[in-house]
């Protein structure tokens, strides 16, 4: 009952919030937000730590940037064929990567990452360093005009809620106990009759769609598709946020994502840009040594040693 009160809560703060901030600089932090929950999944239930993830962001954003530049399809079909661009590449990665554990499997995603980031920099269609830019939102249905901000916004949210909704099911349904059970202990879930690497397979594809739906919803918001979103600086970014915030947990990535977004928005202009990075690795710094269980993680200490 607590839990229905709080997330209406925040709906009805994410209805209101258009209304104090900018609508763009919000729609943003929803893109990113789903991008961590994408990568929480991942990390924080079936325990697989990917340097890589932003070739799946990327790739979304590509082919959404593509298909609405050149095809003329509306905005939720590209962003479909972004999703599921993303998705194939996942399973790609996926079968390649799973067998491996640990640093090796981290290892295997980066690499694996950096030829897509060297494919799109190369490739005649992303015209390279410049990125395709003035992709048109176009007309959601062919009816509703996304060029205009707080359009674009509440449609970025029904998105993302749509994007949350589906990871939130996923930890609670029984295929995310199995997650979790390969998680705390491998070699018991494969005692007890679990396809391991099928499970870590199906986890990675269903993370790397949901992060190429927030590369490909985030491209229709700046109308940019750029190598930022493929760099492997955005891998890193998508691991601060989450550890930020907390892994493991399901609200944890949005606060972090949140907090890290933020963060960048405000101190990029003026002397503070150029120390904004030696800032992000503070933070890095002190989340690991002081709150390893991130924000949300640390509140619930709180509230399980005090109530």
């Amino acid at each position: 009952m607590n839990n229905m009160k709080l997330n209406l809560c925040l709906l009805a703060l994410a209805l209101l919030a258009p209304t104090l901030l900018y609508p763009v600089f919000l729609a943003k932090v929803l893109c990113f937000a789903l991008f961590a929950c994408a990568f929480n999944l991942l990390l924080g239930f079936a325990g697989l730590l990917s340097f890589g993830h932003a070739a799946f962001l990327g790739t979304g954003g590509y082919v959404t940037g593509y298909l609405m530049i050149h095809s003329g399809l509306t905005p939720e079909v590209a962003i479909l064929l972004g999703t599921i661009a993303g998705g194939l590449l996942g399973a790609i990665f996926g079968k390649l990567a799973v067998k491996r554990e640990g640093i090796y499997f981290a290892m295997v995603t980066l690499a694996l990452a950096q030829l897509i980031f060297f494919f799109y920099l190369q490739a005649p269609f992303t015209n390279g360093e410049d990125g395709l830019q003035g992709v048109p939102r176009g007309a959601l249905f062919g009816l509703i005009d996304l060029s205009d901000n707080m359009v674009m916004y509440y449609f970025v949210l029904v998105i993302f809620i749509a994007g949350y909704w589906l990871i939130n099911r996923t930890i609670h349904s029984p295929f995310g106990q199995v997650l979790k059970a390969i998680r705390e202990n491998e070699d018991r879930a494969t005692s007890l009759g679990y396809d391991v690497n099928h499970y870590k397979w199906l986890a990675f594809v269903i993370s790397a769609a949901l992060a190429a739906l927030a590369g490909s919803t985030k491209t229709l918001v700046f109308e940019l598709a750029s190598l930022t979103d493929v760099h492997w600086h955005m891998s890193g970014e998508v691991i601060l946020m989450t550890l930020v915030g907390g892994v493991g947990t399901i609200f944890g990535p949005v606060l972090g994502a949140g907090f890290i977004v933020t963060m960048q928005n405000y101190l990029s202009g003026g002397e503070m840009g150029n120390y904004i990075h030696i800032i992000m690795g503070a933070v890095f710094v002190i989340c690991v040594l002081s709150f390893r269980s991130g924000i949300v993680g640390q509140l619930m200490k709180f509230k399980r040693n005090n109530f």
